[in-house]
């Protein structure tokens, strides 16, 4: 089947649906990626796929640029014909669903990355319209749900029919890239928050306990994992970040592509959100990395981390209560590399790659199977 996956960056393709398409090449299906232009398409180029560019703002809501980019869809879909389209993130998703609707797309299949900025904000109105556009653009498609709340939310919402929802639990995590390593010998420990640098995704908690426990003379350090994001409207500044810095309070390591490094030279993980998660890779990724974990109790966070079990989970936006999460695991070694072993023992049964993806294909050849039976 020739097979289009579209998102609204190429790192996004690179680092999160790069074992899908060799998966689905290897196969047989002729894969093709379409996304705006960035620094992976080279990368993307060389592992050998045919790359398309899409013109679709992050951020934008001006009316005619946003029907420009349904257009410039459509017309890509005509012309590529495919027999399947999977878009990823919400533009794409909305977007994409009416462009190939409208060019007669045998398939369509969206994947629901978590509900993002829109839903954990204030904006009833935004979130009402936002709603109405899934209800009527994802009629007659199969949408792939990363976590439970989100596939719940949905299905009581109407907003989906349940005969074409999977749930599919996150983008899948490279066991043997993630081994489990030995917690490092140095001390102080090391608590890393490796995401985005966005507000929702809790930096600014993850600071304010950082300077809670600095005052209860905890012995530790802070370190972001992660650079600003221009594009998006609730992004930290990159000033924001020197003066933490300049403080004392945390340190900046910056956009790090050696991730298990990274999680090599941690003791702890924390990803406090409340952002709509999807289910976040950096805490599969951790738990991999047999790393205690503390995280939120919201959605997404709470389906790779089981409180007690492998790590602690904390009310959202509540920085004393992450500091006393914290101040827990750094005060117990022992405590933390359990659940450092537990955690890598649920990855391993549940977020995997090849669990993950042998579902996927599992959904993509339903419509092989009814393609053969139409055919026959």
């Amino acid at each position: 089947m020739k097979i289009l996956l579209i998102s609204n960056t190429d790192w996004y393709l690179y680092n999160f649906r790069l074992d899908l398409a060799e998966a689905l090449r290897a196969r047989g299906d002729e894969v093709t990626l379409a996304s705006p232009g960035g620094e992976y398409v080279p990368q993307l180029q060389a592992l050998g796929f045919r790359w398309l560019e899409i013109s679709i703002s992050r951020r934008g809501l001006n009316p005619l640029e946003e029907l420009a980019t349904i257009f410039h869809l459509w017309a890509l879909y005509r012309r590529e014909k495919p027999d399947i389209v999977n878009h990823y993130t919400i533009k794409c998703v909305l977007y994409g669903s009416l462009a190939a609707r409208l060019a007669g797309v045998p398939r369509i299949i969206n994947s629901i990355e978590g509900l993002g900025i829109v839903f954990s904000g204030r904006n009833r109105f935004l979130q009402t319209v936002i709603q109405w556009m899934y209800r009527l653009f994802l009629v007659n498609t199969t949408v792939i749900f990363l976590n439970p709340d989100d596939f719940e939310l949905f299905l009581h919402k109407g907003l989906v029919a349940p005969e074409s929802a999977h749930l599919i639990p996150g983008s899948g995590v490279d066991v043997s890239r993630f081994s489990s390593f030995p917690e490092p010998d140095s001390a102080p420990s090391v608590v890393v928050f490796p995401a985005r640098l966005l507000w929702e995704k809790g930096v600014g908690d993850f600071v304010e306990s950082a300077r809670l426990l600095k005052q209860r003379g905890v012995a530790a350090r802070f370190a972001l994992i992660g650079e600003p994001d221009p594009h998006n409207p609730s992004s930290i500044s990159r000033q924001d970040v020197e003066a933490w810095v300049a403080a004392g309070v945390v340190e900046a390591w910056g956009w790090r592509q050696d991730m298990p490094a990274v999680y090599a030279e941690s003791h702890i993980v924390c990803l406090p959100s409340f952002y709509r998660e999807g289910v976040p890779r950096s805490l599969t990724e951790a738990a991999a990395s047999g790393r205690a974990i503390v995280t939120t109790d919201a959605p997404g966070c709470r389906e790779v981390v089981r409180h007690g079990v492998n790590g602690l989970l904390v009310p959202p936006r509540d920085p004393v209560a992450l500091a006393d999460a914290l101040q827990t695991l750094l005060e117990n070694p022992q405590l933390r590399q359990e659940m450092g072993q537990r955690g890598r023992e649920i990855v391993e049964r549940e977020f995997s790659s090849e669990i993950v993806i042998e579902k996927t294909l599992k959904v993509y050849g339903e419509f092989t199977s009814t393609r053969a039976d139409n055919d026959s």
